[in-house]
């Protein structure tokens, strides 16, 4: 979602919020241990982010549970493509891969802002 209200630098003037929750379908618990992002902008440049954990925690997912949290891209461009993946490892030890489905970061026109008057 776009988000102009925020304070952003001048070299990357566009803020999207995004809301992700990963949910655990299997019958032992995974943490997970990192992430990475793949953001392709309407040029076509693409940075990759990774990182320990999310958001600043390894959680631990119970079967049958979740977890939930909101962070943001900062872009230079009106629009990008985002898409990554989780990874973790299960009880088990078993290394665990979870897909972040693409999804598109786009600043609404200003006339789809405008209320139409009659």
């Amino acid at each position: 979602m776009f988000y102009p209200e925020a304070e952003t630098p001048p070299d990357r003037p566009y803020c999207f919020v995004y809301y992700i929750s990963i949910h655990n379908e299997t019958d032992i618990p995974v943490t997970i241990k990192g992430r990475k992002w793949v953001v392709t902008n309407e040029r076509g440049e693409i940075t990759a982010v990774e990182g320990e954990g999310v958001v600043g925690q390894t959680p631990t997912i119970d079967p049958g549970n979740s977890f939930d949290y909101n962070s943001f891209h900062l872009l230079d461009t009106t629009s990008a493509i985002a898409e990554g993946s989780y990874l973790g490892v299960d009880a088990a030890g078993c290394h665990v891969i979870t897909r972040i489905p693409k999804f598109e970061m786009r600043v609404p026109s200003t006339g789809s802002l405008l209320r139409k008057r009659g």
